[in-house]
């Protein structure tokens, strides 16, 4: 097993517990409908979303078939956006960040670590494909009136290269835009979508997955929410 096939990207956010609505019913089938048991209880989604305020978009990108033909495909890649606050905020929230096993690229994380606040919408793609997720994310933030005079967003990678032709650099800027356009609230789409599309971990299928739990502090309830590709 080559290390690069499990390299793991966690996002995690906590809130005080504001009501949502019950889940939409799912179109598959998640563990815990499968009698997999769990400890802890889940917030209405069991996603990150039960987080208020959070959105999630997913570009996936998949075609072609067959053998390898760099710069045509097949194609098994795409983008994950997270917005921690909503498209349309241009506020920051604390952060901080890891390393799990020093794989796993990450851009803006000098920064994180010396101010502590992540500023703009996280990008999660391919290993190739950072740097255009976080060129975009550059002119989503300047385009949204950010107050800063220069920007320096959060978009970490995983390997695709097994599934994907990752050499083909077929994430665009305006892909990751549209992804960033199109994140919402409610039900996260889990699976091989987005940045999750071609990823494969420990000789399995891997994807984007995601859950949340409801934490009793004192007099408060908290949701912690997760995402992971």
């Amino acid at each position: 097993m080559n290390f690069r096939d499990c390299s793991v990207v966690v996002m995690a956010f906590l809130t005080i517990t504001t009501p949502l609505l019950p889940s939409a019913a799912a179109e598959n089938p998640r563990a815990r409908d499968l009698g997999i048991p769990f400890g802890g209880i889940p917030g209405p989604l069991n996603a990150i979303t039960d987080v208020g305020g959070v959105e999630v978009g997913h570009i996936t990108l998949f075609t072609g078939n067959g053998a390898l033909q760099v710069g045509k495909g097949p194609v098994r890649t795409g983008v994950t956006v997270i917005h921690p606050r909503g498209k349309d905020s241009v506020e920051g929230v604390f952060g901080g960040w890891f390393t799990l096993n020093a794989s796993g690229e990450m851009t803006g994380t000098t920064w994180l670590q010396e101010r502590g606040l992540i500023e703009g919408p996280i990008g999660i793609t391919n290993t190739h494909s950072v740097g255009v997720v976080r060129d975009a994310a550059v002119a989503w933030m300047v385009q949204k009136g950010w107050a800063a005079d220069w920007h320096a967003p959060v978009v970490a990678e995983t390997y695709d290269g097994a599934l994907n032709d990752i050499n083909g650099f077929h994430v665009t800027r305006n892909h990751a835009i549209e992804a960033m356009r199109n994140a919402t609230t409610g039900p996260v789409v889990e699976g091989a979508v987005g940045g999750g599309t071609g990823m494969v971990c420990n000789g399995f299928k891997g994807g984007i997955g995601t859950a949340s739990r409801m934490i009793d502090v004192g007099d408060e309830t908290y949701t912690v929410g997760v995402l992971v590709q």
